[in-house]
């Protein structure tokens, strides 16, 4: 009798590889983003999308602030068309990410979410900056 894993059987190879490819084009973690900023200038800009509340609270280092509902047009022209944006928010209890990312989406913009946002940032044990 199969198990309660196998009892549903795994995707086919191919199959499996094109969807952690895609995950991966939408996403990156907590340690990439740490990594990339270690590296030198970022090849990308970090959102925070949370409040300036939060924001000034504790934030990722180098992170600006644009809440997800402030995003459009207007406030993305600073940046060239072709800026892969990197959002995050309060963590897996949020969907703030998902809203900033469907909104630089809808507005032509590159984008990865974050996953984890804050509460991944500080299970990693990375550092946070404060504005207060």
């Amino acid at each position: 009798m199969p198990s309660i894993l196998t009892a549903i059987p795994p995707a086919p190879p191919a199959e499996a590889a094109a969807h952690f490819r895609r995950r991966l084009s939408l996403e990156t973690d907590c340690a990439d983003v740490h990594a990339a900023l270690a590296d030198g200038p970022a090849d990308f800009v970090l959102l925070d999308v949370r409040g300036p509340g939060a924001f000034a609270r504790g934030h990722v280092p180098g992170a600006e602030n644009l809440p997800h509902r402030d995003i459009d047009a207007g406030r993305l022209a600073r940046w060239p068309a072709g800026t892969l944006f990197v959002v995050y928010c309060a963590g897996p209890h949020c969907n703030g990410a998902d809203r900033a990312a469907l909104r630089l989406a809808d507005l032509g913009r590159p984008v990865k979410l974050m996953i984890g946002g804050m509460t991944g940032w500080a299970d990693e044990g990375f550092l946070t900056e404060r504005e207060l």
